[in-house]
């Protein structure tokens, strides 16, 4: 008679009496895993839209290499007095008045379209402002001319003893008043639908009038502006 080994088996009492096992697994994190998900999409889209913008930016910056634009180009052709009139009001001071009609031309060399803002223009008697105009804005296509009118209107405009006295001495002695139209026209170039950065041209012309005629005597003026 041979003995068989005999093997014992220790189990819990719970385990032992239903006769499972119990295996324990730790929770997973599915917020986590859609917050880096998230995350990804955003940095993938914020380098997609960086790319473009800066292809978009060269192409732009290859064009305006490509047609070289240069600034417009502006020119007084005619100063119209229509009204001149100068008169005491008191023993130190005297009314100025004083209307003119100025015609200038605008010229587009470029190959792109010019936007222009809205320009202002003053005048001025040896520094001191008498007076402004404006000129709406406007669009003017590539190689191409526009005239552009302004009418500057200066109602009895009191000026003190000095400068009122040099007025009058010109006006009634020498017949011959020295005016200043000073302006900035503010300029962007238009290429495939977008839009440039305004520039500024400035505007500074010296004019002389004759009171007795009502007309214009001689015309001097000056641009200065930035290629676009």
């Amino acid at each position: 008679m041979t003995s068989r080994p005999i093997t014992t088996t220790t189990t819990s009492s719970g385990a032992a009496a239903n006769g499972t096992h119990h295996h324990y697994y730790p929770p997973t994190s599915s917020s986590s895993s859609s917050s880096a998900s998230f995350r990804g999409c955003c940095c993938c889209l914020f380098l997609l839209f960086s790319f473009l913008a800066l292809l978009v930016l060269a192409v732009i910056l290859v064009i305006v290499l490509a047609v070289k634009p240069k600034k417009p180009e502006f020119d007084l052709q005619q100063v119209g007095v229509q009204y001149v009139g100068i008169s005491p009001t008191t023993a130190s001071s005297a009314a100025f008045s004083l209307n003119i009609h100025m015609l200038f031309t605008a010229a587009n060399d470029n190959k792109v379209g010019i936007k222009y803002g809205e320009s202002r223009f003053t005048i001025m008697y040896r520094g001191i402002p008498l007076g402004r105009g404006t000129v709406p804005g406007f669009y003017q296509p590539a190689h191409s001319v526009r005239r552009i009118e302004t009418t500057i209107a200066v109602d009895r405009v009191s000026l003190l003893q000095a400068v009122a006295a040099d007025l009058v001495r010109d006006a009634s002695l020498n017949d011959r008043v020295e005016l200043r139209v000073v302006g900035d026209v503010g300029a962007k170039i238009r290429i495939l639908g977008f839009t440039s950065p305004g520039v500024q041209v400035s505007v500074d012309c010296a004019i002389a009038i004759s009171p007795r005629k009502q007309s214009l005597i001689s015309k001097q003026c000056g641009f200065d502006g930035l290629s676009v």
